[in-house]
């Protein structure tokens, strides 16, 4: 990036895999363009001048979940102002915090957590999560790693053994209303709600993602929903460029499945007016 003077400087951050083939980042940058700001798009990591930009905006840095520490370590180096900073990077890149929203009171899919090396649990200890679990990694995204599974099936043991010798692992009770329901996803930007996004998985699965068969359809988050959402980003660290909370429906109302502050997509292709939305909160972040 060529410092120019009179124009604002910003770096848009995704990995290498994703250069070329993220849709939504090039329309957050044009976005910032037609507001006057000079944009590039840049993988993290070494091979960048973090130093000439006025602003570093972490959108998609996908490939970090096998190099958590070399990308935190890499997010608390950058000498520009970084969103989200590095702090609360480090905090949200471990789905552990789900333990901690609940502790605060917010209402959250039940949770349990393994720590790597621990022995793997039974078929009872996962009996008191539900008779049907999903097990993940607590450093992943994507669905990458997860399993559902009946309470006693030896391939969950199995698979969570494997897992535990070099990760974390959360267990969670399975909610038919994902597969029902789906998930709703609530867009934040600077704290501000932008839109919201219904996932609804193919038929048959339990991933509301499109490599899956994920369908996203915009809708507006009705208000029980809304205030989970608010309650559950009141409760996060701060200060936040952009969030998203995702929700799912249970007994007694939303509960929070996972709320993403490191590199939530923000659906811009399916709400196109977001991109502006999200440019103003990028220019109004210094």
């Amino acid at each position: 990036m060529v410092p120019t003077p009179d124009r604002l400087r910003i770096l848009l951050v995704t990995s290498v895999e994703e250069l070329g083939l993220d849709e939504e980042t090039p329309l957050l940058a044009d976005a910032l363009r037609r507001r006057g700001a000079e944009v590039a798009i840049v993988p993290w990591g070494p091979g960048t001048d973090w130093a000439a930009a006025d602003l570093v905006v972490v959108r998609t840095p996908w490939d970090y979940t096998p190099r958590r520490e070399e990308f935190l370590a890499w997010a608390g180096s950058v000498p520009a102002p970084l969103a989200n900073p590095a702090h609360v990077l480090r905090w949200n890149t471990h789905k552990g915090y789900l333990v901690e929203l609940a502790a605060a009171g917010v209402p959250v899919v039940p949770t349990r957590l393994v720590t790597a090396g621990s022995p793997t649990p039974d078929a009872q200890w996962f009996a008191r999560a539900g008779d049907e679990v999903v097990v993940k990694p607590a450093v992943s995204v994507g669905a990458i790693g997860a399993m559902r599974a009946a309470y006693d099936d030896p391939a969950l043991v199995s698979h969570v053994a494997d897992l535990l010798t070099g990760q974390d692992v959360l267990a969670q009770p399975f909610l038919g209303s994902v597969t029902d329901r789906g998930e709703t996803s609530v867009l934040f930007a600077r704290d501000r709600v932008s839109h919201a996004v219904r996932k609804v998985p193919a038929a048959g699965d339990y991933r509301v993602h499109e490599e899956y068969g994920g369908v996203n359809t915009v809708v507006e988050p009705d208000p029980a929903e809304l205030e989970v959402a608010r309650a559950a980003l009141a409760a996060c660290p701060g200060p936040r460029l952009y969030a998203r909370v995702d929700l799912v429906q249970g007994d007694d109302g939303p509960l929070v499945m996972e709320v993403e502050l490191t590199e939530p997509a923000l659906y811009l292709v399916e709400h196109p007016p977001a991109a502006d939305t999200f440019a103003e909160a990028v220019l109004g972040w210094r």
